[in-house]
Formats: C-alpha cells, structure tokens, sequence
C-alpha cells in the first residue's frame, strides 16, 4: 500500500524568507515534495503557461468550484480570485508525493479546518524593525506598499500561534535546518 503525502502549509509577512526557504526545500527533496498550483481568473502574464504557475480558468468556473467545495482555500485580490484545488492537491498527495503550499495566513486557517493533518509552518522575522529593514532594503516597491505589507504584517504575526511549527529567519541556513528537520520528520512515516 502506497502511503499519502503530506501537505505542508508555509505562511509568514512579507519580506520574511519563506519563497526563499521554500525554493530550498523543493530544490533538495525534488521528486518528492511540489509546490501547490493556484487556481486564479486573473489572466496569465506573459511567460506563464497553465499548469504551472497557475491554473487559469474564469470567474465563472472559479465561483462553480466554491460552490462545490473544490477548494482549500481561497480569497479575491485586487479583483481576482484565487484559490487552491482540493482535487489537484489530493490527487498529488495520493501518489505519495508531498505538497507544500505558500500561502496567507487566512487561507492557511481555511485549509487547517478543512486538512486538519497538514502540517503548518510560520516564519517570522527576528523583530518587526528587521522585517522592515528586509522590506526597504528590496527596493521594489513604493513607500506605500511597504507601510501596506508592515500593516498587514502587524495583524499576521499573532496568528503564528495557531501553527504547529513556528521558525524565526535570523539566519537563513538555520532557518532552513529547522525547515528541512520538520519536513523530514514529518515525512519519515513515508518512507516506512
């Protein structure tokens, strides 16, 4: 009998590591852990093809796919909707390959009451003044979108609490040591 894959479930501010971190893991364990693909009716920019970076399909088939539960989790922004497929995420994880989705905090609560055996990771910042040094220091973004992402950081970090595992990116390498340790962990299991 082929054991399931494990979805794990990666949340944390903006500016706190955690694409980098989990770019890592996917890269050591390929073949055996994938990221999660979203489903969005924003269309595709250019270099995005279908299946990979996301699934793109209209506000019509989106709202179809609320209505029959075929999502984890889902939210709209900037007036698009975007969601994570139960049915892909599933069929994923019944090949016994593992899952590992990045994703907000409000998703990440819909998909902790609708996948209660997920594992759920938080990355926090060594303090709040680092995350907005880290945020400033990018310089891609308007002092707008950096006070917007430092707000929205201020209402995420308490949440950290409802997750199993919660890691603060002082050091990256260390930062990905305890990644990599729970996600071995986690999927020890597997392998028996």
């Amino acid at each position: 009998m082929q054991k399931k894959g494990v979805l794990f479930v990666l949340s944390g501010p903006s500016g706190v590591g955690k694409g980098t971190l989990k770019n890592r893991l996917l890269a050591e364990f390929e073949g055996q852990v994938v990221d999660s693909i979203s489903a969005t009716t924003r269309g595709p920019r250019e270099g995005e093809v279908h299946g990979r970076e996301y699934f793109f399909i209209s506000r019509q088939d989106f709202l179809e796919r609320i209505a029959n539960n075929d999502f984890l989790e889902h939210a709209e922004f900037s007036g698009n909707m975007y969601g994570t497929p139960k049915s892909y995420v599933l069929s994923v994880l019944e090949k016994g390959v593992n899952v590992i989705t990045e994703i907000e905090v409000q998703g990440a609560l819909q998909v902790f009451e609708r996948m209660p055996d997920c594992v759920s990771v938080f990355i926090l910042p060594p303090s709040y003044e680092e995350l907005e040094s880290r945020l400033r220091g990018r310089a891609t973004e308007s002092e707008e979108k950096i006070l917007a992402r430092l707000e929205t950081a201020k209402r995420e970090l308490p949440i950290a609490e409802k997750y199993q595992h919660r890691i603060v990116n002082n050091d990256l390498d260390a930062a990905y040591e305890e990644l990599r340790t729970i996600y071995l962990h986690a999927t020890k299991s597997q392998q028996m």
